[in-house]
């Protein structure tokens, strides 16, 4: 069915070879075996004293391809726009999800594969296409038509992912690719087999009519963070609680949050031009937008998500302080939600004056995190090879 039947030795982890960027120049233009390039990456790493693990944070669900026209399409996807973000912060980004066998499969895992994005656990569907969604911009903000039987409406929980989710650091899932019962099924399976430390964030983001009640509960469950945005608040709870009346303010969402969901220690609510309300069991703080000229704002949350979780993953002790599933949740201070939220929304601001969900990062981001992103990005910079993540081609 995909690439899962082409596991790996036991020995050497569930982590796949890194771009070819990372790799000999004679491994990226000479064919050479899979496990003869995964090699001569062992080799070098090996000859590198004093390189750490980064952070596994893993995308789950769809990706999909926003079709503005005939002529422009944009790769993006809640979970993929998610991990491209969060590899730019240093991290090791994984997407797990499904493309259809087709060429904007193919376009999809390879941009993806360029930009520093891991695609081993992208399944390939032989009977769906993969997913597109017609955007329609007004004043620069989207609305969206997504169409049905996408190759992500059929996820499988297979044995690679289970091992994937094993050994993960950060999840990011939503409600929109678990609109069909398989789907639904296997982003169950794979969050019940987190570790007890993985920082899970239920991005909601709901879209036309692909959520319930169900969904949306078990999601929360399951979270540590919940991240939505003002104008999903008041159907959010509409969703849970029909008889209730309507929301006075974005607070009484959160506060409800927090108290019918023991497990949840943050909810996220980003407001727009407005800035951005997170609120913890011990904080509650408000930190404003960074003005910039707005190109779209498609993917701007899901940056913002991205840079928040790479931020509050550099707390000390945060792993200890999350506990078991069943502990009480993280105590998020005034500070560190101060802190993060800004960068986050510099951050996001930055994507809102690019076009699509996955532009090229800031000039200013290595000084924030550090070399990673300069180790990372160095090689796709320089290989003309390397497919952008924007497609001008024709319309598939």
């Amino acid at each position: 069915r995909d690439r899962d039947r082409l596991t790996r030795p036991a020995s050497l982890g569930a982590s796949p070879p890194p771009s070819s960027s990372c790799l000999p120049h004679w491994s990226r233009s000479v064919p050479v075996p899979r496990y003869a390039r995964l090699l001569a990456f062992i080799v070098m790493a090996a000859a590198a004293p004093g390189v750490s693990a980064k952070a596994k944070v893993v995308g789950l669900g769809e990706v999909l391809f926003d079709v503005f026209s005939p002529s422009k399409r944009l790769l993006g996807g809640a979970p993929a726009n998610f991990a491209y973000h969060s590899s730019l912060m240093g991290n090791d980004g994984y997407v797990a999800s499904c493309v259809g066998d087709d060429e904007l499969g193919k376009l999809a895992t390879a941009t993806l594969d360029a930009h520093g994005v891991d695609t081993f656990f992208i399944q390939r569907s032989m009977t769906c296409p993969t997913g597109k969604v017609m955007v329609t911009l007004a004043a620069g903000q989207p609305t969206y038509e997504i169409e049905l039987g996408a190759a992500w409406d059929e996820l499988e929980f297979t044995t690679s992912w289970a091992e994937l989710a094993k050994s993960a650091d950060a999840v990011c899932f939503g409600t929109l690719a678990q609109r069909s019962a398989p789907s639904r099924e296997a982003i169950r399976a794979f969050l019940e087999s987190l570790p007890p430390h993985c920082i899970t964030v239920f991005d909601i983001n709901l879209r036309q009519d692909y959520y319930d009640a169900d969904s949306l509960s078990t999601g929360l469950q399951a979270a540590r963070i919940c991240k939505l945005n003002d104008e999903e608040a008041q159907p959010l709870m509409s969703t849970l609680k029909p008889a209730a009346a309507p929301l006075a303010s974005l607070e009484e969402c959160a506060d409800f949050l927090l108290a019918d969901y023991p497990g949840l220690a943050l909810i996220c609510i980003t407001c727009g031009a407005q800035g951005v309300s997170l609120v913890s069991r011990t904080a509650r703080v408000k930190v404003p937008c960074v003005k910039v000229e707005v190109v779209d704002t498609i993917g701007a949350g899901d940056a913002f998500t991205a840079a928040l979780v790479a931020q509050l993953m550099t707390q000390p002790n945060l792993e200890l302080e999350l506990g078991e599933p069943t502990a009480m949740p993280l105590e998020l201070g005034e500070s560190v939600l101060s802190s993060a939220a800004a960068f986050a929304s510099r951050y996001a601001s930055h994507v809102c004056s690019s076009a699509g969900a996955m532009p090229q990062p800031p000039s200013w981001l290595p000084e924030c995190i550090g070399p990673a992103l300069l180790k990372r990005t160095a090689g796709a910079d320089q290989d003309a090879s390397v497919p952008s993540v924007r497609d001008e081609g024709a319309s598939p």
